[in-house]
C-alpha cells in the first residue's frame, strides 16, 4: 500500500476516535468501518484498528488482510492472545469474543463474499497478492 493510502487510513481512524464515533463509521467511500480495541500481546497497552466490516446475523466480520501483505496484521496476534475485546460501531461500544475462521469453515466462502462486497472487491485482490491464507475474524457479541 502506498504512503498516501496509509495516511488517509490513519486520518480516518483519528477522526473516528476523536469524535467518539460521531464521524468515521462510513467516512471512506461509504464503507462500513468499526474500531477494534485490543490489548497488545507484548506491550499490554491498548491498541485500536479501523476495519471494514460486514454483518452476519449477530456477528461482526472483519478480514485480517493487511492489504495483502505476506504477514498478518498485529491486531490478529493480539486477538489470538486475548479474544475478548471491544468494538465501536459509530457511537456504540460492544464487548465481543473473537474467533478466527479459515476456508475449512463451512461459512467461510459465504462470509468472504459479504466482506468482499463491503470492501468493493479489494479483499479478493489482496488474497491474490499473498501466499498466506487471509482469515476472517468473527466478532460475536459477548
Amino acid at each position: 500500500m502506498t504512503d498516501l493510502y496509509h495516511r488517509v487510513l490513519n486520518t480516518h481512524q483519528w477522526i473516528y476516535e476523536r469524535t467518539s464515533g460521531l464521524l468515521g463509521h462510513r467516512l471512506l467511500l461509504g464503507t462500513p468501518t468499526l474500531l477494534l480495541h485490543t490489548i497488545g500481546r507484548k506491550s499490554g497497552r491498548p491498541r485500536t484498528a479501523a476495519l471494514i466490516y460486514a454483518r452476519d446475523d449477530r456477528a461482526y466480520l472483519v478480514v485480517a488482510s493487511a492489504g495483502g501483505s505476506p504477514t498478518p496484521p498485529d491486531w490478529l496476534a493480539n486477538l489470538k492472545a486475548e479474544p475478548d475485546c471491544e468494538i465501536r460501531i459509530g457511537t456504540r461500544k460492544k464487548r465481543v469474543h473473537a474467533r478466527v475462521t479459515l476456508p475449512s469453515d463451512p461459512d467461510f466462502a459465504r462470509r468472504w463474499s459479504l466482506l468482499d462486497a463491503a470492501n468493493r472487491g479489494r479483499y479478493t485482490g489482496y488474497q491474490k497478492k499473498t501466499q498466506r491464507t487471509i482469515p476472517i475474524v468473527e466478532l460475536q457479541p459477548a
